[in-house]
């Protein structure tokens, strides 16, 4: 299987929320999870002066644009490139042009797997994030995505958490 990079896609200003819940939605639908591994908004805090008080908001990085972490073949191209809202892959003409590691380094974003020791029906405790100190068993594992999916109990009832590796511990 080809190895899987990460690509730039242009969007239509202000949809690039929608356009990542759109691809999430058609790589659920068409069972693309293998081939288009993760779908993102590059996001930064700002410190913005509203009323006389600092306040912290959350803004795009790259307005227009959204990261992709796909493996390249004529399938996923198509599905990327007619997602409503998409206007092209960045890149010479029509050929997308995958980010090098030295341009995804700054964006905070990791290439490299995190190796764990628990496994499907393990016992985890959380050790981040907002599920700190919450107990569950390994529903399922994501390595492409390097995340877990818990059952927690939330207002009485079981519902499915996905966490990343690295926020999670194997409980003894």
């Amino acid at each position: 299987m080809a190895e899987a990079h990460w690509y730039v896609v242009h969007t239509y200003s202000g949809y690039e929320n929608k356009v990542k819940a759109n691809i999430d939605k058609t790589i659920e639908n068409r069972h693309l999870e293998d081939q288009i591994l993760e779908v993102r908004v590059p996001m930064q805090d700002v410190v913005e002066m509203k009323n006389g008080a600092n306040k912290t908001v959350s803004k795009k990085m790259f307005p227009g644009y959204v990261l992709i972490n796909m493996v390249m073949n004529d399938d996923t191209w198509y599905v990327v490139r007619n997602t409503r809202g998409v206007t092209g892959f960045v890149g010479p003409g029509s050929k997308p042009v995958p980010l090098t590691d030295a341009e995804m380094k700054p964006l905070g974003i990791k290439t490299a797997n995190v190796e764990v020791d628990f496994e499907e029906g393990d016992m985890v405790t959380v050790i981040g994030g907002v599920w700190k100190d919450t107990v569950g068993v390994i529903s399922s594992m994501n390595h492409n995505k390097q995340i877990v999916t818990i059952n927690v109990e939330l207002f009485g009832r079981e519902t499915p958490v996905e966490i990343s590796f690295a926020d999670v511990k194997k409980t003894n």
